[in-house]
């Protein structure tokens, strides 16, 4: 969706700079107005409707409001509120455009129409999972997603392992997964649109860890999916990088997936515990349709249970950035 946005602000460099930057880079975000003055804006106010306005706190007593949904108030060290307004939403003044479009997009995302809406076209859901853990999957997932990105896709990576290694791979900067945890019920997508970072290295668009361990373990099955679909709607692929248990909230993510890349190696205890899983867990039966065996760091097993096997080197390298841009480099069959 288009947001309707007015800046309403006496600085009129200040206004140009942060209209003209979102017109620039978040067009498909924002469309902006402006306005430099208390004595216009209720004017401005009576011809159009906004869906958020950021203005002056000291003009915010006196403008008709009934044709905005969400009130930002522009706050900084010399900024004053009357006590009347003391529930009114503050944002930062002059800070980096790219945090203030995430502070706009998390406020508005619980007024908006649309609200826990998710249906509709999305891109694919890839889900990376294996019964092992320590073989690799965040790596195989990873160059996965770069390897999608090489082809023009729009990639985000939802990383739902109990302990994320997400700092070990990208810059850790803006806001945590958490507060998108915390606001499932509002506009889960504007959320994502405002919260996802952009990582300029590989192309991929991710989260940061959560705030603390347990508010992956919060997450009921519903929320899961409610993650996966909604980042599937605003990027052409998703790959969601899920821990190595298969619970309730695994397997349904793993039967909402388009894809199942399934990791393993030549290992005797990934061996056992593949067998394990295709042989007593019914839920082998219900993905083997969508499901690629990833035989990463150069195992070479022979398996008629898959139709597709990915064969993926090893890697000698102790930086797991190197390493997953390294394996992007195979097909992957995309």
């Amino acid at each position: 969706m288009i947001i309707q946005l007015l800046m309403a602000a006496a600085e009129r460099d200040y206004s140009e700079y942060l209209s003209n930057t979102l017109s620039a880079k978040y067009a498909d975000m924002f469309v902006v107005g402006l306005c430099s003055s208390q004595d216009k804006l209720n004017d401005v106010l009576s011809t159009k409707k906004y869906d958020v306005i950021l203005v002056e706190p000291e003009w915010i007593s006196t403008m008709n409001r009934k044709n905005v949904k969400l009130i930002l108030a522009l706050f900084h060290e010399q900024s004053s509120l009357p006590e009347e307004l003391r529930n009114v939403i503050k944002v930062q003044k002059y800070q980096r455009v790219s945090t203030l479009v995430s502070d706009i997009l998390e406020h508005f995302a619980g007024v908006a129409p649309g609200f826990g809406d998710i249906k509709g076209d999305r891109g694919q859901i890839v889900a990376v999972w294996s019964p092992t853990g320590g073989i690799g999957k965040t790596s195989v997932a990873l160059a996965f997603a770069t390897r999608c990105v090489s082809k023009g896709n729009t990639v985000t990576y939802l990383d739902l392992e109990h302990f994320s290694s997400a700092d070990a791979y990208f810059a850790q900067a803006g806001k945590s997964i958490s507060v998108l945890f915390e606001k499932l019920t509002s506009n889960a997508e504007l959320l994502v649109k405002g919260i996802r970072q952009h990582d300029s290295g590989s192309g991929i668009d991710y989260f940061n860890p959560p705030d603390n361990y347990d508010d992956i373990n919060e997450l009921r099955k519903e929320d899961l999916i409610t993650l996966a679909t909604t980042c599937a709607h605003v990027s052409d692929m998703t790959v969601v990088d899920l821990p190595s248990v298969c619970d309730r909230r695994v397997h349904a993510v793993l039967d909402l997936a388009d894809i199942v890349l399934l990791v393993s190696d030549d290992s005797k205890t990934a061996a056992s515990k593949l067998n394990i899983f295709i042989s007593q867990h019914g839920v082998f039966e219900d993905i083997k349709h969508k499901t690629s065996l990833v035989l990463n760091r150069g195992a070479k097993l022979t398996d008629t249970n898959f139709d597709k096997i990915i064969n993926l080197p090893r890697v000698q390298s102790g930086d797991p950035v190197s390493v997953y841009k390294t394996l992007s480099g195979n097909s992957f069959g995309v």
